[in-house]
């Protein structure tokens, strides 16, 4: 889970859009603007361009 405080400052980083936590798990976050999703890994997102998947 991603605190509030944190998301509030994190950013897609490949179009720099705000992220939001998915509505089906806490341990992904989307950008909706690129539609993908990052993994949070024990409670650290992994913001790398190289590790987002396509939005099923």
């Amino acid at each position: 889970m991603v605190t509030a405080s944190l998301l509030n400052l994190l950013v897609c980083p490949i179009c720099k859009t705000a992220l939001t936590e998915s509505a089906q798990s806490q341990e992904v976050l989307v950008c909706a603007s690129c539609n993908v999703t990052f993994p949070v890994i024990e409670g650290i997102p992994v913001l790398l361009a190289d590790q987002a998947q396509a939005t099923p």
